[in-house]
């Protein structure tokens, strides 16, 4: 299988389509950055150091970045700004960590002993939910068995959103309705999940991020009541982030991280915004894969990440 087999025309073009004000944007600030230069020197890296931190990419990884460029400017005795493309989409592959590291081609599930327990967390407005429905949708095509947990018991609107995912996609949804004991949702998600050899239970999660010791408590006894089924579950712990906020996504992973063991991501909303950068800084920095990405509103809309489709996509010259 090649690089981008798995990746269809129509992901691709739906891919180019979301990260368009991204790439426009990015390559508008780097044109000017070059302008009228023909080697990276010293004034070139400047300005594309400012090129990166307003693109959202983050200062911490920035810094690493240009650091990167010089390094090999200076070894390897080029300096031709025409090459900057190239260097900078390697240096920015190599930061990247994907669904390939976190074992997930596509959409695939990774055998367990019983339904895998997928955990999703994340702020409201994030688009949790509606996350959580598209990937129920995906998982449903591909000839999976597939339960959720509308264990977002605080808000009435989350729950009924997932029960129209649920009745959309075809998949049960376990509900106690709204103020009701989240683990007790989680509790009966996995047992009947069990009990009905799902191969998949996705688990929806409140998206309160004001008080930490409250939300890591919470998380924390969901956890414990779904191993009474499953010691090793969750499998997955799932934070979706909104990429339309930039930098204050990166900074909710960080709290997210702090409460709760996150083992991988979900970045939605790149298609509205020109702050696709955040994609890079948030991988970087928190060192977890990125597992899916939503380019649109449309169900397919959610993608597998792949760093190296992203980064020719971000490349993409028209």
């Amino acid at each position: 299988m090649g690089l981008f087999d798995f990746f269809s025309k129509e992901k691709k073009e739906s891919l180019d389509q979301g990260l368009a004000q991204t790439r426009e944007s990015f390559f508008g600030k780097l044109n000017k950055a070059v302008l009228g230069k023909s080697k990276v020197d010293e004034e070139v890296l400047d300005n594309l150091e400012e090129v990166l931190v307003t693109s959202d990419v983050g200062i911490e990884t920035t810094l690493k970045i240009i650091a990167s460029i010089e390094q090999r400017v200076a070894n390897d005795k080029y300096s031709g700004t025409a090459e900057l493309d190239k260097i900078l989409k390697e240096e920015i592959a190599a930061l990247l960590k994907d669904a390939d590291d976190a074992g997930n081609g596509d959409f695939d599930i990774p055998k367990v002993n019983g339904p895998y327990v997928i955990m999703v967390v994340g702020v409201n407005g994030a688009g949790k939910t509606t996350t959580i429905g598209k990937l129920a949708t995906q998982f449903q095509k591909r000839g999976k068995k597939v339960l959720l947990g509308a264990g977002d018991t605080f808000r009435a609107a989350a729950v009924d959103q997932l029960k129209r995912w649920g009745e959309r996609a075809g998949v049960p949804v376990v509900s106690h309705g709204m103020n009701t004991d989240p683990a007790s949702v989680a509790f009966d998600a996995v047992k009947q999940g069990v009990e009905m050899q799902a191969d998949v239970v996705i688990i929806d999660t409140a998206g309160r991020l004001h008080n930490k010791v409250g939300l890591m408590d919470e998380l924390s006894k969901i956890k414990r009541v779904i191993q009474k089924f499953i010691p090793e579950a969750p499998h997955e712990v799932l934070l979706v982030l909104d990429g339309s906020t930039g930098q204050n996504a990166l900074n909710q992973a960080k709290e997210f991280t702090k409460a709760t063991e996150v083992t991988a991501l979900a970045i939605t909303k790149l298609d509205g915004t020109a702050k696709g950068g955040v994609v890079i800084g948030i991988s970087d920095q928190l060192q977890i894969p990125v597992k899916y990405i939503g380019v649109g509103e449309k169900t397919d809309d959610i993608q597998v990440f792949n760093k190296h489709a992203f980064v020719e996509s971000l490349f993409k010259r028209s």
